[in-house]
């Protein structure tokens, strides 16, 4: 085989892989990892991660497959946050991008009503507030609120975003990559942000009284 050849089949074979493992082969060192579960035991909920109760420690633990490390989340009728301590600077950083997959939508979650607000996948990039509260940038993967809904909740500390709508997505891992810095001005209707404080997951199913699943994989914080 030509040496040209074989480069372009080297190319090539790299590229598939990192379309498998999810990370695009040009620019990976753009972004810094905020978790990759590659510390703690596989089954066990994550070193490093705190769930806002205790019951909800059960809920999300460390799961591996094909050599992947992620979190899966498994919800009964409860709705507990997990979340990670993590500051990084977002003028340099201002993107967070991640991997999610739905594995059960709670059965008739309608994050706009309040009597049905679950969702299979959320995640909060969070920011200090007050030394009582917290501010919030959450996304979700809704059931059936269309792509791009803007909801608030927490008398206004959280705004929320619809990045993903409807169930064809069951089981497929998909990669999501969000503007942080921007959202946070746009919503939070401010010209400057605070470094954020960390990140936090929430799959919950208490609001309907049902059961929904999802898992997380490869936080990073990423250059534009």
């Amino acid at each position: 085989m030509a040496p040209r050849a074989v480069i372009v089949r080297a190319c090539a074979v790299v590229l598939a892989l990192a379309a498998v493992q999810g990370e695009p082969a040009i620019g990976a060192a753009m972004c810094v990892t905020i978790e990759d579960f590659s510390n703690g035991k596989i089954g066990e909920f994550p070193p490093g991660w705190k769930p806002r109760k205790e019951a909800g420690r059960p809920v999300y633990s460390i799961r591996e497959e094909n050599g992947l490390r992620f979190l899966h989340a498994a919800s009964r009728g409860l709705g507990i946050q997990a979340a990670k301590e993590h500051e990084w600077d977002l003028a340099a950083y201002p993107i967070l991008a991640w991997s999610w997959r739905p594995i059960e939508f709670p059965a008739g979650s309608d994050e706009r009503k309040s009597k049905s607000n679950d969702s299979a996948l959320s995640v909060y990039a969070v920011f200090p507030h007050s030394p009582w509260s917290v501010k919030a940038m959450k996304y979700v993967w809704s059931a059936v609120a269309p792509v791009g809904t803007h909801l608030t909740s927490s008398a206004g500390l959280t705004q929320v975003r619809v990045l993903r709508s409807g169930t064809e997505g069951k089981g497929e891992w998909m990669e999501e990559r969000v503007n942080v810095l921007e959202d946070y001005k746009k919503y939070f209707e401010t010209s400057e942000a605070p470094r954020p404080a960390g990140i936090a997951v929430l799959t919950d199913a208490d609001d309907t009284g049902s059961s929904a699943q999802g898992d997380y994989a490869r936080f990073r914080a990423c250059k534009p």
